[in-house]
């Protein structure tokens, strides 16, 4: 798959954009076990034309995990142009609009998924960033705002003629925020629009290589884009890949395998933003595994309430010591 000149190769595997999550630090993990393209957390428009540090750090990239996408987002057209220059002054591969984001305080005041109910404006926006940078624009979306507003079949073909280079779809509305089941045929209706030859990237429940493979093989997307599935569980990328290559799935790590890659995340996360905020970001991936292991809450307890990267290192020793050999399908 191409977007522009950058040439991800065959069924490349994305890491989505999420925010508190996709960190440099997590970005360089998930690019060692197998992603072919990271995304930034988004970065508020209105904040980068204000120079707020906290997003200035967004856009801070690593050579170790490139190629990198910067996304982007917010509702007035001029704050978006001003803000797309300076995330291409980053020199990242591409820069992505955030027309999906759901979450109410950013929807409500008409930003991310809150644009569904503004074409005319989504598409000005795309346009005028489109028109103001030398990198390529891709946008992500959803499926509409609502069940009785789907338009992306038209809006893909929408955001394509205005200059758009690929297009990410998450299979639900904005009104279903995560919940239900992301709809795949609608991501595959617009893969299958003649009109449409900007790649196509789809997004939503993509958790096992399975059901990866299941995606690229009946929807004939270009790319897949893994997010919330990434959580807790970078290597998600490698399996996918292995089983995408061979057909085979790779066996289950086993606890203590785990426990290992659970270290190395927190200690390059610590490495690269500091202990406090490196812990503070490696929180979220280690609550996710574990978690239903038998007898496991006092250790997951000091797990999670552990403020320095020898106190996590230790903890992580015991679980590892004592589930040794015991494999995580073991316990669901």
């Amino acid at each position: 798959m191409k977007i522009g000149d950058l040439d991800l190769g065959e069924k490349p595997l994305l890491l989505a954009p999420m925010e508190d999550v996709t960190d440099p630090s997590f970005r360089v993990f998930c690019k060692e076990q197998g992603a072919d393209m990271m995304y930034t957390e988004f970065v508020s428009a209105d904040a980068l034309v204000r120079n707020v540090n906290r997003s200035l750090r967004k856009l801070e990239i690593m050579e170790a995990e490139r190629p990198v996408g910067i996304q982007i987002y917010g509702k007035d057209v001029d704050k978006m142009v001003v803000a797309a220059q300076m995330a291409e002054a980053a020199k990242p591969e591409l820069i992505d609009l955030n027309f999906g984001c759901p979450v109410k305080k950013i929807a409500s005041k008409g930003s991310g998924a809150g644009l569904l109910l503004d074409i005319p404006k989504l598409l000005e926006i795309t346009s005028a960033v489109v028109k103001a940078v030398n990198v390529p624009v891709t946008v992500k979306t959803r499926l509409g705002w609502d069940s009785q507003s789907i338009v992306i079949e038209g809006l893909a073909e929408q955001i394509q003629d205005v200059g758009a280079q690929a297009l990410c779809i998450h299979g639900r509305t904005r009104d279903q925020i995560y919940n239900g089941q992301a709809d795949w045929t609608l991501i595959g209706k617009v893969k299958a629009n003649p009109r449409v030859h900007i790649p196509i990237i789809g997004n939503g429940d993509i958790d096992s290589a399975q059901v990866a493979k299941h995606c690229f093989d009946n929807y004939g997307v270009d790319a897949i884009m893994i997010g919330r599935a990434s959580i807790g569980k970078p290597w998600i990328f490698r399996e996918i890949r292995h089983y995408l290559k061979t057909g085979e799935l790779l066996p289950e790590l086993t606890v203590a395998q785990q426990a290992i890659l659970m270290d190395d995340i927190v200690k390059k996360s610590c490495d690269m933003i500091g202990e406090r905020s490196g812990i503070r970001h490696a929180r979220r991936h280690l609550a996710i595994p574990f978690q239903e292991l038998p007898n496991i809450r006092p250790l997951r307890i000091r797990l999670l309430q552990a403020k320095s990267v020898e106190a996590i290192s230790e903890v992580l020793n015991e679980i590892a010591s004592q589930y040794q050999d015991y494999p995580i399908s073991d316990s669901e």
